[in-house]
């Protein structure tokens, strides 16, 4: 019998592989297996997943510096978990268009934006949603490395602390989203200016837990990151609208404030 992972050679009275650990699987795929597996894998207490989402609240550290240093089956792995992150987000969007047809209102603050302009906007945001979001990786790597690096992480280290981070928080603001939207659709655009505030807090509570910063040095470095961080923020949202311009998806017209 050989291991339907690696195809080690296997004893029959083996449940597991030795070599890779899988398991032996003998009999064939039914729904009942099927469904026993996915509640095994991810919402076993003592399983991966909710073991990796409590823990990256109570203690980043040990999830994210035991990943780092060879701790690979404690915790879902940075790229499983950012997976059911971005999986959840898609999740999002469909509730969001298809169930509950919200309508989302990018003029929060009444400033009277061209109707037009805001739908562009919002099918931007409803069709890209995944790719904003995995593009806020670098931005997060790249500040971070500026400023929130005391254990002199390389390129390859600082990045698994970036996508457990952003990974986390997706996670979570996928529940509180769908709150929102089902009960107080009207406060979802401020929710998600604000949610943006908390995720950087986030980061910059995971970043002091890997660190150990003095009081005043977190302050000041907190202040330092955000402060780039929006820096570069509003830099891309100029870049994008460039583009759109320079591509005719965008026009000076859509800038009008409705009459």
């Amino acid at each position: 019998m050989n291991c339907k992972n690696c195809a080690n050679n296997l004893q029959t009275d083996y449940s597991f592989c030795p070599d890779c650990g899988a398991k032996v699987i003998r009999n064939r795929l039914t729904i009942k297996n099927l469904l026993s597996d996915i509640t095994e894998r991810y919402f076993n207490l003592d399983n991966t997943f909710l073991r990796t989402f409590l823990h990256l609240f109570t203690k980043p550290d040990v999830v994210i510096n035991g990943y780092v240093n060879g701790t690979r089956r404690k915790y879902l792995n940075p790229i499983s978990y950012f997976g059911i992150a971005l999986m959840l987000a898609g999740f999002l969007m469909f509730f969001m268009r298809k169930v509950f047809d919200f309508e989302m209102d990018l003029d929060a603050f009444d400033q009277g934006m061209n109707p037009e302009f805001t739908k562009k906007m919002i099918d931007v945001i409803y069709d890209y949603s995944s790719l904003s979001f995995i593009s806020y990786i670098p931005v997060f790597l790249i500040v971070g490395l500026i400023t929130l690096n005391k254990r002199k992480h390389i390129l390859a280290e600082y990045t698994i602390s970036v996508i457990y981070s952003l990974a986390q928080w997706s996670i979570l603001s996928f529940f509180t989203s769908m709150f929102i939207i089902a009960y107080f659709p009207e406060s979802f655009t401020n929710y998600s200016l604000t949610a943006l505030l908390f995720m950087i807090l986030y980061f910059l509570y995971v970043q002091q837990k890997l660190n150990k910063y003095s009081a005043w040095q977190i302050i000041y470095k907190s202040v330092l990151f955000t402060g780039i961080f929006f820096t570069i923020f509003m830099g891309l949202i100029l870049f994008i609208m460039i583009v759109g311009f320079a591509t005719g998806n965008l026009n000076p017209a859509d800038f009008v404030p409705a009459k």
